[in-house]
């Protein structure tokens, strides 16, 4: 068999050369350069690059504080109250008293607070989990009376 002649060895290409190729003596040095090989120090001097980039690898991520979102009460006023009777009455939250006054259960119609904007003609006994002040001197000045459901 004949020996077929090869390029010259990498080895033997580069003698002399201070570099062999890779320019700088620092750009071909081991991992001390870069804070060890591959995925070494990540729970050590680069913890802040694993939390950022890769915040499963050690079956957690960054941890901190969700603020929950605020409850907004829903809320309505004295004189829409009055102005949306024959709906409340569509909704059979609407029943009339002994007295013959007005009883209105603003919980089954999905409010949580009274406020005291706007006027009652007429006394209105109203059932709600919260009321203003201004609201229940209002009721009351009507003759209405205000009743607070937990």
């Amino acid at each position: 068999m004949r020996v077929i002649p090869r390029r010259k060895k990498k080895t033997k290409k580069y003698r002399g050369s201070r570099f062999h190729g890779y320019g700088k003596l620092r750009q071909h040095r081991g991992g001390g350069r870069r804070g060890g090989r591959g995925k070494a120090g990540l729970h050590k001097h680069k913890w802040t690059w694993t939390t950022a980039k890769d915040p499963e690898y050690f079956g957690r991520g960054r941890r901190g504080f969700k603020r929950p979102g605020a409850i907004q009460p829903r809320v309505i006023n004295l004189g829409q109250i009055e102005e949306r009777l024959e709906q409340f009455s569509s909704l059979n939250v609407i029943s009339k008293t002994e007295d013959g006054k007005l009883e209105i259960d603003l919980v089954k119609a999905g409010y949580d607070k009274v406020l005291g904007m706007g006027k009652l003609s007429s006394p209105i006994i109203i059932k709600c989990k919260a009321f203003t002040e201004t609201a229940i001197k209002k009721i009351e000045e009507a003759g209405g009376k205000a009743i607070v459901i937990q």
